[in-house]
């Protein structure tokens, strides 16, 4: 159990009156300092997460978040994307390996989820302006239990890209733990024309925001 996780729980002990004075001003004490030294931890914690732009990840990820929650990673320390192959919402095979040579920007979304339904139109416009100069969207569809919600959820917004169908999220999960993985519904993903992941956004994107990630990478040489 950690210091801060046991603050609280000692605190609540420091209402007992039955202990004699001494034994009840050492615990005190004891407690005081105990819940310092947790705060202090916390506080670490989080001007760690709430600064401007910082750097997390275990291993060599090197990447940093903005204070636009973009992650990113300089070219020379991306990590390869996973394998990502499998069938399509509508059917189909898909490999994304076969998308090398291009930047790819993988999007995982749900047709139940409504922030991914507020971003499906930015996604759906960047992804046409972008489609001449070499990008190609992919969608990650999970956690619907059949295709025709997602089928649905394409139709309605009119999403020119296709998604491959993960239900139970195991194309996820073959994201390396400490690299640019997906974390949250909605989760965008880019990958550079190497195969390797470049940036990453855990929230839902304004096309703004869509831009400003995907253009750098586009931009390179």
């Amino acid at each position: 159990m950690s210091v801060v996780s046991r603050a609280p729980q000692c605190s609540n002990r420091a209402n007992r009156t039955s202990a004699p004075h001494r034994t009840r001003t050492t615990r005190v004490r004891g407690r005081t300092t105990l819940l310092a030294a947790g705060t202090a931890a916390l506080a670490l914690a989080l001007s760690a997460c709430g600064s401007g732009g910082t750097s997390g990840g275990s291993g060599n990820t090197n990447f940093i978040t903005g204070s636009d929650g973009i992650a990113t990673v300089k070219k020379g320390d991306r990590k390869p994307a996973p394998d990502l192959s499998g069938q399509t919402i509508d059917g189909k095979q898909l490999d994304i390996a076969s998308y090398k040579g291009k930047v790819v920007v993988l999007n995982v979304w749900g047709s139940w989820c409504a922030p991914c339904r507020a971003e499906a139109p930015n996604l759906v416009k960047v992804a046409k302006d972008t489609a001449g100069k070499g990008v190609q969207f992919v969608g990650i569809n999970t956690r619907d239990t059949s295709t025709q919600p997602a089928l649905a959820f394409e139709k309605r917004y009119g999403v020119p890209f296709p998604s491959l169908y993960d239900p139970s999220g195991k194309l996820m999960l073959r994201f390396k733990k400490g690299t640019l993985n997906p974390q949250l519904i909605p989760t965008t993903i880019v990958v550079d024309r190497d195969g390797k992941i470049a940036a990453r956004a855990l929230q839902a994107l304004s096309e703004e925001k869509l831009r400003k990630m995907l253009d750098p990478v586009v931009a390179e040489k």
